[in-house]
């Protein structure tokens, strides 16, 4: 049997898209989506000398909006460009090559090239195809999932050595947001252990964008995700109970604070509702890396976040738990 890839999906079709693709009209995105406008979420500059500032900004986009992008954060912009081109080649390789990083069919792990992620409510298909793969810690890395064409696994390794950097003042900042020390919430979180997953979409050309979504709405798992998107519009956030389109902002990286964040703030910082839709003509990609708790390890509501006053709204739970629910659609 021949496993559904979205890539050989849409070089094959010419007018009338699968079924399985077309979203009911409650989420198609030229329905939905609020035309005219581009949602501008806050674009917080790290190069600023004033660290007062970005620390204030950073906590009020993660209350007020859950996301933000962040500009000058000395990742170089030729590393970025990098970074693109190794994982767009990845996708421009012959399928049975791409199929050597496919993941195991019989695990429920989320590394390898695949294409379906999570439990599709209705038998529907996002327009994508995917590659996982942990960055880190490096006793988590499998490189049998990282592919092995030109100069992949320097670049990739490179990029994520910096990324740690972002990754560490973000820990930081959201800290002291909360009133604790800076040092607190990444010690909270095992911050050498936490894992650093990366996932490549692929969203290619689709003859009727309008029917249909690359990833449906969710929120992310993780603590926090950091994004470079390519120039191709495709992210959306939901504001007010609107879908919008959010601006992209050249070699930024984009911000998402995910569950995990909410429940250790106990509902101080919010998670952002967001959707991916895709082009009629050109490719769009995405590079999110998803900063994760260890599977076995319990999340529950900072100590310190919890008085007389402010119960816990969230219980304590194994990660990998957590996303068992959420990835079958299982109240948590």
């Amino acid at each position: 049997m021949d496993i559904l890839r979205v890539q050989n999906v849409a070089s094959q079709v010419k007018e009338a898209i699968p079924d399985m693709f077309v979203r009911s009209e409650t989420e198609q995105p030229g329905i939905t989506t609020v035309q005219g406008t581009t949602l501008e979420v806050p674009i917080i500059d790290f190069s600023n000398p004033n660290e007062e500032k970005i620390l204030k900004e950073i906590v009020e986009a993660s209350c007020e909006w859950g996301m933000f992008q962040i500009v000058n954060h000395k990742i170089p912009s030729e590393l970025i460009r990098k970074f693109q081109v190794v994982g767009k080649e990845f996708f421009e390789l012959p399928q049975e090559e791409k199929e050597k990083c496919a993941k195991d069919p019989n695990s429920q792990a989320l590394e390898g090239y695949g294409t379906r992620l999570q439990k599709e409510l209705d038998g529907k298909k996002g327009w994508v195809d995917h590659l996982f793969h942990k960055l880190g810690p490096p006793s988590d890395i499998n490189y049998r999932f990282w592919p092995t064409h030109s100069n992949y696994r320097e670049v990739t390794t490179e990029y994520a050595k910096h990324l740690h950097g972002v990754v560490d003042e973000l820990f930081k900042a959201l800290s002291l947001g909360l009133g604790l020390e800076g040092h607190e919430l990444r010690e909270a979180v095992h911050g050498d252990n936490l894992v650093h997953l990366l996932k490549i979409n692929y969203y290619p050309p689709c003859p009727y964008p309008d029917l249909v979504l690359g990833v449906p709405a969710h929120s992310d798992m993780s603590f926090f995700t950091l994004l470079v998107p390519n120039e191709i519009q495709g992210l959306q956030a939901s504001k007010d109970d609107q879908w919008y389109n959010v601006k992209y902002v050249p070699n930024a990286i984009v911000v998402h604070i995910g569950d995990q964040m909410e429940v250790i703030s106990n509902g101080k910082y919010k998670p952002v509702w967001h959707r991916t839709t895709v082009s009629k003509n050109e490719t769009r990609m995405s590079w999110p890396v998803f900063i994760e708790p260890q599977p076995e390890q319990e999340v529950g509501v900072h100590p310190k976040m919890v008085n007389q006053d402010n119960p816990p709204k969230f219980k304590a739970k194994k990660f990998k738990d957590y996303a068992y629910c959420k990835l079958n659609k299982i109240p948590q």
